[in-house]
Parts: structure tokens; C-alpha cells; sequence
């Protein structure tokens, strides 16, 4: 079944196609980032969210926000922190003014990782969205992909 395929509407034919789409580009994202770096593409995009907080009002991430940022559930964002904790990648700490709240942060060692991974994750996305945009059923949304702003946090 193809993303045209007339027996589906045209709502899941657009879901197929963008599904599809996702799927490629985080396929080859995730064959480049382990390849040259021993990551996982859910490990790089934490690594990334985590890397943008900042000291100050609201600059820590609570653990549901950075679920959400990476897409996963709390508790395998949780899990996924610890992997990242054990190789020195990430380090957490108590909230200094809530002894309930736990931060985490990016160590050096996960700064410069991120820092020699980004361009590798930069480039696969390139190359797969080049591919995706070959396919007619895909083109389209490259299109969009391509033009699209980063949302503006709420």
C-alpha cells in the first residue's frame, strides 16, 4: 500500500506520505549519528534540548517538558537520561530552591559530543530530505519542511 493508494482517504493518504517522510529522515539520522558518533537520534535530541537551558526564571526544563521536547514518555525520557548519566554525558542535581525538583544538565563531555554530532545530524537530515524530495508522494511535504519556523515556545 502506497501513500496514494485510492482505497485509503485522503486524509490517511497525507498521514501515510508524512509518516513515511518521518520515518526515512529518522532513519538515516539515526545510521549517521551511530555511526560516527555512538548515538542514538533520541540521545542527540536530548542532548540538544538540554543543552539550550539556562540559569534564571524558567531556564531548567521540568522532566514532562523535556519528555515532550524528545517525544517520549516520562519514564523513558527518564531512562534515557540515566543511559546518558553513565557515560558522563549528562549529570543531575537538586533544584537549589526546591529540594523536591531535580536538574539535569549537559556536561562538558556532552557538549563537545553534541557539538562534533551536530553537523552529522545537520547532514543526514539534508541528504534525506534530497531523497525524499526525488518521490513524488514526498516532495511536497519537503517542501513545507523546508520552510517551516521553529515554534515559538508558549
Amino acid at each position: 500500500m502506497t501513500a496514494t493508494d485510492p482505497a485509503l482517504t485522503a486524509l490517511a493518504q497525507s498521514w501515510c506520505a508524512l509518516s513515511l517522510l518521518h520515518g526515512r529522515i529518522e532513519a538515516r539520522i539515526e545510521r549517521a549519528l551511530q555511526a560516527k558518533h555512538d548515538l542514538s537520534a533520541r540521545e542527540y535530541s536530548l542532548l540538544d534540548v538540554l543543552s539550550r537551558q539556562h540559569d534564571g526564571d524558567d531556564g531548567h526544563l521540568q522532566m514532562k517538558q523535556v519528555a515532550d521536547a524528545v517525544v517520549l514518555s516520562q519514564s523513558a525520557t527518564t531512562r534515557l537520561v540515566t543511559r546518558l548519566e553513565d557515560r558522563g554525558l549528562l549529570e543531575r542535581y537538586l533544584c537549589p530552591t526546591d529540594r523536591r525538583g531535580i536538574y539535569t544538565n549537559v556536561t562538558e563531555a556532552g557538549l563537545k559530543l553534541l557539538e562534533e554530532a551536530r553537523p552529522t545530524n545537520d547532514a543526514a537530515l539534508r541528504e534525506a530530505l534530497d531523497e525524499a524530495a526525488k518521490n513524488p508522494e514526498l516532495a511536497p511535504l519537503v517542501r513545507v519542511v523546508e520552510t517551516l519556523k521553529a515554534p515559538v515556545p508558549a
